[in-house]
């Protein structure tokens, strides 16, 4: 049963990538106040090495990042085959259509611009048919 249980909270991770740590301290909060479990990465390479042993549900990837921007990391999870399924929600301030293109081209499932509200990133997780886990 324990290991049930695990498995079904890993199912329902919500993985923040941002080199921000307001960013991922907003996104951490408003999620983890609406039930969710949350896995925060500092930039793309961590996220990897996070997704290969997590297995998040969802993941929010900053765009402007160093080392590894939000565009090269989203194709990089959509190419191995043990992550392109997970929903991948590129966040930026930009708010143009070629970004939001060249997201797309990239893999991204969604775009939502920052400053998020709690609202929108909410809205975001519930696109993508996450419920929250009952308190533990």
């Amino acid at each position: 049963m324990g290991a049930a249980m695990a498995a079904s909270q890993l199912a329902s991770e919500v993985l923040v990538i941002d080199d921000s740590s307001t960013i991922r301290r907003s996104a951490e909060i408003f999620l983890s106040q609406a039930g969710y479990p949350v896995i925060l990465a500092v930039d793309g390479f961590a996220a990897l090495s996070v997704i290969v042993e997590r297995r998040p549900a969802l993941i929010f990837c900053d765009i402007l990042m160093p080392r590894l921007d939000g565009f090269q990391t989203c194709a990089l999870i959509r190419a191995s085959p043990a992550s392109a399924h997970i929903p991948i929600v590129l966040l930026s301030s930009r708010d143009g259509l070629f970004d939001r293109a060249r997201g797309l081209l990239a893999g991204a499932t969604a775009y939502l611009t920052k400053p998020f509200t709690k609202d929108s990133l909410l809205r975001a997780v519930r696109d993508h048919a996450l419920t929250p886990q009952a308190a533990t």
